[in-house]
């Protein structure tokens, strides 16, 4: 089993329903504020997700995976946070976000380290 694939998969499906059940369910209920929120934070789930699917799909370990897992984690921070903070979480959990952020910059640097070793 390629757990990078599973949890690539399950984040794109979570991104989708999220921001289904944003756009729909909560529509009336979120603020013009955390209407913001919930975008970024699914904005940023869905491509990480992809290229996290994409890294695990490659079937090349290394620092290919380990961008793959940064993705799934940064996209997990960054938009976990922001999610929590749309449905009512105190506004320090937006101090969360950043690492997020950074470990999602850190998944794309990975890759491209990746690209540049020879083969």
């Amino acid at each position: 089993m390629n757990r990078l694939v599973l949890a690539a998969a399950l984040l794109g499906f979570v991104g989708v329903a999220l921001g289904a059940f944003g756009a729909h369910a909560l529509d009336a209920q979120l603020t013009e504020e955390a209407r913001g929120w919930w975008d970024t934070a699914t904005v940023y789930v869905l491509p990480h997700a992809a290229a996290a699917l994409a890294a695990g799909l490659s079937g090349r370990g290394g620092r290919t995976a380990l961008g793959g897992w940064l993705f799934v984690i940064g996209a997990v921070i960054f938009a976990g946070s922001l999610y929590a903070m749309a449905l009512g979480a105190p506004r320090w959990f937006g101090a969360i976000t950043p690492i997020g952020g950074l470990s999602l910059l850190a998944g794309w640097l990975t890759l491209a380290l990746s690209a540049l070793k020879k083969n």
